[in-house]
């Protein structure tokens, strides 16, 4: 079976937060900051009018709404945490919730990293190899 093109873009914006994580045994760790990278990557089977996905920036800016109110303050602190562990499988999930992409563009992954070394990533429709 022929697989059907598509066209993707993505964005990679950065943040500063703290966070403390709930722990299995209901204890709090110790509260520490990231420098957050996270990677929203949006998909469609076509180009719009002008040949893209969608616009760069528009989608940047999308990105931005969500997580500049983040920056520089502590997630367990804003109201998307208020009930929410704020790990980076959790700021991917609540990220995927909050984007209004034009009807034709889907969401593909977001992916988040607390280092370098370190990265979560949620793909809203199932796994990576679809």
């Amino acid at each position: 079976m022929e697989r059907q093109a598509r066209y993707e873009i993505s964005t990679t914006r950065r943040f500063s937060a703290a966070h403390a994580l709930r722990l299995y045994d209901g204890s709090m760790e110790p509260v520490h900051g990231h420098n957050w990278r996270v990677r929203v990557t949006v998909v469609s089977d076509e180009l719009d009018a002008i040949g893209v996905v969608m616009d760069f920036h528009e989608l940047e800016r999308m990105v931005d709404a969500v997580i500049t109110p983040w920056h520089n303050h502590h997630l367990n602190d804003a109201r998307q945490f208020r009930d929410l562990n704020p790990t980076a499988e959790n700021v991917a999930v609540v990220l995927s919730r909050s984007m209004a992409l034009p009807n034709s563009v889907r969401l593909a992954c977001v992916e988040v990293w607390e280092t370098d070394e370190n990265r979560a990533a949620f793909w809203p429709g199932g796994s990576a190899d679809q």
